[in-house]
């Protein structure tokens, strides 16, 4: 195999690799599934580029730290918006992960997730580059007030782009529109395209920053979400999500969407887990009374993902090590406990 010098400041595509087809790229490697994306590569032995928009910024610094990053992973300068240095990045690349994305429901950034996944497709095409796995959202596919509550979540079911506009869910609407650009585009150029569909991503955090997810859990856990809502959630470990994307690129029959999903259940159930696990924090414990029955969890099916070979971790053990790692980021303060086993 072919070595890369790790260099923040790399002009991404000087290397001379012996064997080319071992190189990937990871769009968004500081973040959180980008991260666990170039961990689970670097593990499986191929060489990896990230990109990442200040790689010298102290962010992304976790990333050097990761076993075999030394021998075998570069940091390159590049901007979804910026069609040259996806090209740059992208050159002598196998495959490609596009993971970066904003996470928000400002307006202006709807353009940036569809525009940068048309962006990177296409600069891909151009260098030649094989195979693409996108990283999309459950918020594409499961935001639909009308579908029936007998009804299985599965790869053909959409949100209702209408609805989440209505309700201001934008980040919906630019995932949907995102994956679709995806699609569209990785077809007309003849790209191979795998989909992993992950929904609220739990589990240790790589990067030191709190992501949307994590933070999540936090206010649950100190109580600073004062109440629960009636409401049902889907939930998956980040290290399923990170496996669930190297399968999809290893595995040479992938194609479409693999929906990443561990487990669905209502949020007084999540929270009641988290008492059980942490019983000195003050955990949120009150429900909202919105004056109907209490919601059930839905039918989902994440069969595809198991066809190629993915166990999913226990949402127990993703909650535990969740808290845990945020006690030793310095998020949450350690309150001394004889804390119980998560499985």
């Amino acid at each position: 195999m072919g070595r890369v010098t790790m260099s923040s400041s790399s002009a991404c595509g000087d290397e001379e690799e012996e064997e080319q087809q071992q190189l990937v790229c990871v769009t968004g490697a500081g973040g959180f599934i980008g991260s666990w994306v170039v961990k689970e590569l670097l593990q499986r032995g191929y060489l990896v580029r990230g990109t990442a928009r200040n790689p010298e910024h102290g962010k992304n610094a976790h990333l050097l730290a990761l076993d075999g990053a030394k021998e075998r992973l570069t940091l390159c300068r590049a901007d979804v918006l910026d069609s040259a240095s996806l090209r740059a990045a992208f050159v002598g690349c196998h495959g490609v992960f596009h993971v970066a994305s904003p996470v928000s429901n400002d307006p202006e950034l709807v353009p940036v997730a569809v525009e940068g996944t048309r962006n990177v497709i296409t600069a891909a095409a151009d260098e030649g580059v094989r195979r693409v796995v996108f990283t999309s959202s459950y918020g594409a596919v499961h935001m639909d007030p009308n579908r029936s509550p007998d009804a299985v979540l599965d790869e053909t079911c959409w949100s209702d782009y209408d609805f989440c506009k209505r309700s201001d869910n934008l980040y919906c609407c630019a995932k949907m529109m995102a994956e679709i650009t995806a699609t569209e585009v990785a077809a007309a150029r003849g790209l191979q395209l795998a989909v992993v569909v992950p929904c609220i991503t739990l589990g240790p955090m790589l990067q030191q920053t709190l992501n949307v997810s994590t933070h999540h859990i936090l206010r649950y856990v100190m109580g600073t979400k004062r109440s629960i809502p009636n409401a049902v959630a889907a939930y998956v470990d980040i290290r399923d999500v990170a496996r669930a994307h190297v399968l999809a690129y290893e595995r040479p029959a992938a194609r479409g969407r693999y929906l990443c999903i561990g487990t669905v259940l209502h949020r007084a159930q999540l929270v009641a887990m988290l008492r059980d696990l942490f019983p000195k924090y003050p955990v949120t414990a009150k429900c909202e009374d919105d004056g109907k029955p209490m919601v059930k969890p839905y039918r989902f099916s994440n069969q595809r993902l198991r066809d190629l070979g993915l166990e999913f971790t226990p949402l127990r053990e993703s909650l535990y090590e969740t808290v845990v790692c945020l006690q030793q980021k310095g998020h949450l303060p350690v309150i001394k406990q004889k804390q119980r086993a998560c499985l």
